[in-house]
């Protein structure tokens, strides 16, 4: 992808294109916009995330907007009320204000850059729809610190009626290639997200099917030991297919286990797809992985040679992302 294109998916510009349009039946629209940007790239949604909540805002009873954010509202008003709880309360119960509530989902595109596992940029867009949740302040149980009043335990519902349309929120593009690589600079070991798209790329997997397909990334950041802020990843799997598992297969050897392994794989949609999953998920034991490693350096020979290295190398030193 060149300088010129990748300054098309800038986050300026893809917040930009988000707050410019309006969710549909669908994503058809967003996704054609999007793909607009880079037109010699294909784009495709690759997982609609699960439905989430989170605080919203503060609207009045006829629904005008007195607040975006509930949180900020709460705390700048309580120090404008003399950081007096109960003057914050009646003031409240005045101007019969109602907090709000967002839920909404992931949207994850993806746009293929290359012919590596690695060879990716991902977006993550959430569609956002605002309702009307609670009064702020309860009538019948106050609350008793600000804590509750931001987030009570037991609040005095409302009948729900809807706020603004649905819309769209940029949250973040990662380049995969771009990340991973900085992300190896903070880990002395190769990190098993790495290692899992090297094992792709070096795999019989690689002239059948992209990772992108059924895989994407999610970078979060967590705390060290020491406190200090860590960048890491992980590997999340986005097929929704009626895959079988492979957890009870003692005693299984031979052709019969090369039959199951067959099975999953055709099911998967692509070759030696059972040890992908066996590395990352809970559909395939550990123990299938033995199994066949005993299976190859016996009488049999059912594994391409650079997938029988693999998992030679999985059974020299085991990772799981």
């Amino acid at each position: 992808m060149t300088m010129e294109q990748t300054a098309q998916l800038a986050g300026q510009q893809l917040a930009k294109l988000c707050k410019h349009t309006l969710p549909g039946q669908n994503d058809d629209a967003l996704l054609a916009k999007i793909q607009a940007l880079v037109p010699d790239y294909a784009v495709r949604l690759a997982r609609t995330g699960s439905e989430w909540y989170r605080l919203g805002g503060i609207v009045d009873m006829h629904g005008n907007r007195i607040a975006n954010d509930l949180v900020e509202w709460t705390e700048r008003t309580f120090i404008e009320c003399g950081k007096d709880l109960q003057t914050l309360i009646d003031y409240t119960h005045s101007q019969q204000l109602i907090a709000t509530r967002q839920t909404g989902n992931t949207l994850y595109f993806v746009i293929q850059t290359g012919n590596r596992a690695e060879d990716f940029i991902q977006l993550d867009i959430d569609k956002i729809r605002e309702m009307s949740d609670r009064l702020l302040a309860s009538n019948v149980m106050p609350p008793e610190d600000l804590e509750d009043f931001i987030d009570p335990l037991k609040p005095e519902c409302i009948d729900t009626f809807g706020i603004g349309s649905a819309r769209y929120a940029y949250r973040r593009k990662t380049d995969v290639t771009v990340f991973m690589s900085e992300i190896n600079k903070y880990h002395l070991d190769k990190h098993p997200v790495q290692r899992f798209m090297e094992d792709w790329d070096r795999s019989s997997i690689q002239a059948k099917a992209m990772l992108s397909d059924d895989w994407i990334v999610r970078p979060f950041r967590h705390t060290g030991r020491f406190g200090e802020q860590q960048i890491n990843v992980e590997i999340i799997n986005t097929q929704t297919k009626n895959l079988p598992q492979l957890d009870d297969i003692q005693g299984k050897k031979g052709l019969a286990l090369q039959n199951l392994l067959t099975r999953f794989d055709r099911q998967a949609g692509y070759p030696f797809a059972w040890f992908f999953y066996m590395v990352k998920g809970k559909l395939v034991s550990p123990h299938c992985g033995v199994a066949v490693f005993k299976d190859i350096s016996g009488d049999f020979s059912y594994l391409p040679e650079r997938d029988a290295a693999i998992l030679t190398d999985w059974i020299n030193t085991p990772y799981n992302v």
